[in-house]
């Protein structure tokens, strides 16, 4: 069973997890199961709780949703109905009837889709199924939550005496009221209710006048209500008639309580079974919301949590429309220390928590969001050192408590313990801490312990980058603005671009040189060939995703090329048949035209008769027989290429009809020469030239030679002087 300590539900926040969880349950006892979830002890019930939480989360895109699991809290009533001779009230039952209802609905419907849903079918076969806690409810209670009249021959008797007495009860009191009433003793109200009894409405100064018992007055003492005496009789005998029906229907409780109690331990049972799948449901629409998945889980020591969000950031961001950027991490017996280092505000904490976050949902039945290859095996102890570690029930400093945990690490840690720690050596002289924390690291390292540690100390960087079974990692900084890309690096350190950030901030040139001598240069050196080396893979990783952009790019506009060229081939193909046939129609035509012209000239029927039929023989050797159906087809296609090629040839008409429309206009629109006698002019659709001899207003008398016309002058054309 793993192992996890307060401490790290604290530092991995996984209370707000289950808190989420908890929010979208359905009932009380599911709400208050989510907050209580676990580690699972072994690997068994593990892969049974993800995959039932896994196939439940794909009711949601299927069309077998899975029906209501609702239910009203019956710990209480369950509790009391245990108590030898007592007997629960009639809303208690109704509610054991719809607990059983439901139970039943959904174990036959899980029976029903057991090929979706195999996991939470097998844990429903677990639960009996049975009917006779419903008949026997029904039997007794109405769908509104009363007792049937029919519920024993002894009831429906008293309540059909009842009934007798309740109209016997108000057609007496109708008629002393109406008695009264026509005497004027009663007020303008005439009648009301005291003590749920029917009375009339005395005027007091009538009252000795009335016959029956005054029940009460009014306020100020004008009224007397009076049950009238014949009414009185009848409304004791209801009152008897009430009694006994309530002693029958305790008797009837009673009864039915008896015959419930057998089945109280089925009764727990089912509450059990519906708040466990209110919990999966719950853990299912979590689930939903983060895009989380359930990832291979394997016997290989391998944690590789591929494009991975730290759900609480996630869901955070989402409410804030921001961007959540995810992480990619692997751990493996060749690499199972990962040391991240680089400048604060970069990122290393969260994806430290994000590690140690996932890794203890899934250990606990939760579906994880990382990428659908991801794999991780199970481990038997998360250890984490994340944040503030000061003590102050302890009166520890931060240095103290931290070396009091590294103890704990150090009794605890093996090779199946993951270790998170935050800010590894911090808290302490930087040299004694820096080499202490190097010490704990390559104790832990020879423990075979798989861990992630984030540090600004260049001793466990080049620690990490000597041991062959650990790695360096760090978090991705734009190279010119030092602003964090939310990426994480494996194979290099990082520097902590401390200088740089300092120049950064408005900090004087002078003082972060005089800084750098203070120092030894070495380290100087040994941080600023980290930078340029980060800057440098920043500038590589811009690099490669443009170069990625541009490939699928590319790829993409080479499809569509290849689409468009194979179209363009499809129709220069329809196109060049449907010529080959327009020009064999018109070798046809020419061919007519010739036999048409001999016989015209020959008038010989034999001659034309054998031509003709020459032609035909031909033209039938070339033809192919074919089926109605391939006939059909090719009237299709060839239907289809001709309206095709109307189409192109009215597109071109158009266009030649617009530039000749343009032509026009450009003519139209040149600076028109006025006209005078003598010149040589055309009409302007003509190609005549002529001479003005003579204008009269708009029109001229034009010369052409052979003969004179009278044309107007806008139709002409000047050509050029004579």
């Amino acid at each position: 069973m793993i192992s996890i300590t307060k401490k790290t539900l604290q530092d991995l926040e996984f209370n707000t997890v289950l808190q989420t969880i908890s929010d979208r349950c359905n009932t009380e006892i599911g709400k208050q199961k989510a907050l209580e979830i676990v580690p699972f002890p072994n690997k068994e019930q593990l892969m049974d709780a993800l995959v039932q939480t896994s196939e439940y989360l794909s009711s949601f895109t299927n069309n077998n949703a899975i029906p209501n699991h609702g239910f009203d809290n019956l710990t209480n009533d369950l509790k009391f109905l245990a108590i030898e001779d007592s007997f629960l009230e009639v809303g208690s039952f109704r509610k054991i009837a719809t607990l059983s209802e439901t139970v039943n609905v959904l174990l036959l419907f899980l029976k029903k889709f057991h090929d979706y849903y195999p996991k939470l079918n097998a844990k429903a076969s677990k639960v009996e199924y049975t009917k006779f806690i419903i008949q026997k409810v029904d039997e007794i209670v109405d769908k509104y939550g009363e007792i049937k009249d029919n519920a024993s021959p002894q009831l429906n008797e008293i309540r059909k005496g009842m009934n007798l007495v309740r109209g016997k009860v108000n057609q007496s009191f109708g008629q002393a009221m109406s008695q009264y009433h026509s005497l004027g003793y009663l007020d303008e109200i005439k009648e009301s209710f005291v003590e749920n009894r029917r009375v009339l409405a005395v005027l007091a100064m009538y009252r000795r006048k009335v016959k029956g018992t005054i029940l009460g007055s009014s306020k100020t003492g004008s009224i007397a209500y009076i049950e009238p005496e014949a009414t009185l009789r009848y409304s004791r005998e209801l009152s008897n008639l009430e009694y006994e029906e309530r002693e029958e229907i305790t008797r009837i409780l009673k009864k039915l309580s008896t015959e419930i109690r057998p089945y109280l331990e089925l009764l727990y049972l089912y509450q059990e079974f519906l708040s466990d799948i209110d919990v999966i449901a719950a853990k299912a629409k979590y689930a939903h919301k983060i895009n989380a998945i359930l990832p291979s889980i394997t016997e290989e020591k391998t944690l590789y949590f591929r494009d991975a969000f730290h759900p609480i950031l996630f869901l955070n961001n989402l409410q804030k429309k921001e961007k959540t950027f995810p992480q990619t991490i692997e751990l493996k017996n060749e690499s199972r220390i990962i040391v991240i280092s680089g400048p604060n505000a970069g990122g290393k904490t969260i994806s430290l928590k994000t590690v140690g976050l996932l890794q203890l949902m899934l250990q606990c039945g939760i579906l994880i969001p990382v990428h659908e290859r991801s794999k991780t095996f199970l481990f038997d102890r998360i250890l984490t050192d994340i944040g503030d570690n000061q003590s102050i029930e302890n009166h520890l400093s931060t240095y103290s408590y931290r070396l009091k945990n590294m103890n704990y690490f150090l009794k605890k840690c093996n090779a199946k313990t993951l270790f998170l720690i935050d800010e590894f050596g911090t808290g302490s002289d930087p040299e004694l801490g820096g080499a202490l924390a190097e010490v704990f690291l390559e104790e832990f390292y020879h423990r075979e312990a798989f861990g992630i540690i984030t540090t600004h100390y260049s001793n466990l960087k080049m620690l990490a980058n000597e041991l062959p079974f650990a790695s360096n990692a760090n978090m991705l900084f734009d190279e010119q603005s030092l602003e964090p890309m939310y990426k994480l690096i494996l194979g290099q350190a990082g520097s902590s671009f401390t200088f740089e950030v300092a120049q950064k901030n408005g900090i004087p040139f002078g003082l972060i040189n005089r800084a750098k001598k203070k120092i030894e240069g070495g380290k100087v050196r040994f941080d600023k060939t980290i930078a340029t080396l980060q800057k440098e893979r920043s500038k590589l990783e811009k690099t490669s995703l443009n170069l990625k952009e541009e490939e699928i790019r590319a790829r993409e506009e080479s499809k569509k090329m290849e689409s468009i060229n194979s179209k363009i081939q499809e129709k220069l193909e329809r196109y060049q048949e449907l010529y080959d046939a327009t020009q064999r129609l018109i070798y046809m035509g020419q061919k007519l035209d010739d036999i048409s012209e001999k016989y015209f000239n020959n008038k010989d029927k034999k001659v034309l008769i054998g031509e003709f039929l020459k032609m035909v023989e031909i033209e039938n050797s070339k033809r192919k027989k074919a089926t109605v159906k391939e006939k059909k087809e090719k009237e299709i296609i060839q239907k289809k290429v001709i309206e095709e090629v109307k189409v192109k040839v009215e597109e071109i008409r158009v266009a030649k009809k617009e530039k000749k429309i343009k032509a026009q206009k450009a003519e139209a629109e040149k600076p028109k020469v006025i006209l005078k006698i003598g010149d040589r002019v055309r009409m302007v659709d003509g190609k005549s030239i002529g001479t003005i001899d003579k204008i009269e207003k708009n029109k001229a008398v034009v010369n052409y030679g052979i003969f004179t016309s009278k044309v107007s002058l806008e139709e002409l054309e000047y050509v050029q002087a004579k």
